[in-house]
């Protein structure tokens, strides 16, 4: 990726974590916060993100070791979601299992994040996860079925 367009592209993702944390419990910043996300995002996936949290879709695993793992629940299918990678120096600071992040955000580069991410972030922002401990062995069975198995030869 050419240097101006990663420029860029931290530019409007910044913008977008801006958005997102100026979003307070009172309606006038909740009407501000939308603005602010309809200025980077379409209007369908603020919409379908805020439809999965008002769906309780946003689950928020706790491990014993203090730290969390998201699954959203999609129309089709049970997503992963890593919202905070902690890479800062790429256009992608998340990752999403679902086969939109894929094409959205890392193919064609159309999209700074899917729907399922934005849920994540706005869910948590709002405490409107639905909180779960889990045990270790737990999380690994989850983690283990979005590897793929080795092929055999």
């Amino acid at each position: 990726m050419p240097t101006e367009a990663l420029q860029g592209s931290l530019h409007l993702r910044h913008v977008l974590q801006a958005s997102i944390q100026a979003f307070e419990s009172d309606e006038e910043s909740f009407e501000e916060g939308i603005e602010m996300l309809r200025a980077v995002l379409p209007d369908t996936m603020i919409t379908a993100a805020l439809d999965i949290i008002d769906r309780d879709g946003v689950v928020k695993y706790k491990t014993s070791w203090g730290r969390y793992h998201y699954e959203v629940l999609g129309t089709t299918s049970t997503y992963t979601v890593f919202p905070h990678l902690g890479v800062a120096s790429t256009t992608v600071s998340s990752y999403c299992t679902c086969p939109s992040f894929a094409y959205a955000v890392l193919i064609s580069e159309n999209h700074l994040m899917c729907k399922h991410v934005l849920a994540v972030f706005l869910a948590d922002k709002w405490s409107r996860c639905v909180v779960r401990p889990t045990e270790d062995d737990e999380i690994l069975l989850k983690f283990a079925g979005h590897v793929s198995p080795s092929l055999e030869n």
